[in-house]
């Protein structure tokens, strides 16, 4: 596995060593001890399976502490833009994003720790995602903030006429206005 930290300190894509012949692949998609040597020492306790069809854009979501989600996201079918925002305040990357295409055929693995809001869009129909989260899901420390926040300058590759948006997350506020009780 190669670790690649991207520009924002924490968010890290991993690209797994594939070993592919006429029968399939295989590959390591998580390995504790080279992850911990990284710096990625976390223990996951649940694993979240999601499908969209082209279009779908869920986000950006996250989790109050101490319910707080570190993610680790790749995609199984399909391919998505994956998005990651630095929420965590006095951050000096604080309302920056990184943003990765994460497909079934390149296999990376997206490093999300807890402190960023996570986002994505598929770009194909049926695209399926498996994630890993830190913390189980905890609805009343759910929170997000809404995915056109112009404060936030994220590329999404489609237009607002392409994408579906749920009224859950169409109603989500900016960057400023979201409850937010992370530190840097």
């Amino acid at each position: 596995m190669e670790f690649q930290p991207l520009e924002i300190p924490g968010l890290v894509l991993i690209v797994p060593k594939v070993f592919e012949d006429p029968r399939g692949f295989f590959m390591e998609a998580y390995k504790k001890s080279a992850f911990a040597a990284h710096g990625i020492d976390w223990s996951f306790c649940q694993e979240n399976h999601s499908r969209s069809s082209r279009g779908v854009l869920r986000g950006l979501h996250y989790q109050l502490p101490p319910m707080e989600q570190g993610k680790l996201v790749r995609v199984v079918r399909g391919a998505l833009l994956d998005v990651a925002v630095d929420i965590r305040q006095g951050s000096p990357t604080y309302g920056q994003h990184a943003a990765v295409e994460l497909t079934a055929e390149n296999r990376h693995t997206f490093w999300i720790p807890p402190g960023f809001a996570h986002g994505f869009v598929a770009l194909e129909d049926g695209t399926e995602m498996l994630y890993h989260v830190t913390n189980e899901y905890s609805p009343k420390d759910d929170r997000g903030i809404h995915y056109r926040d112009a404060a936030l300058n994220i590329d999404w590759p489609l237009s607002d006429g392409e994408v579906l948006v749920s009224e859950k997350d169409s109603a989500l506020p900016s960057l400023e206005k979201a409850e937010n009780t992370f530190q840097f």
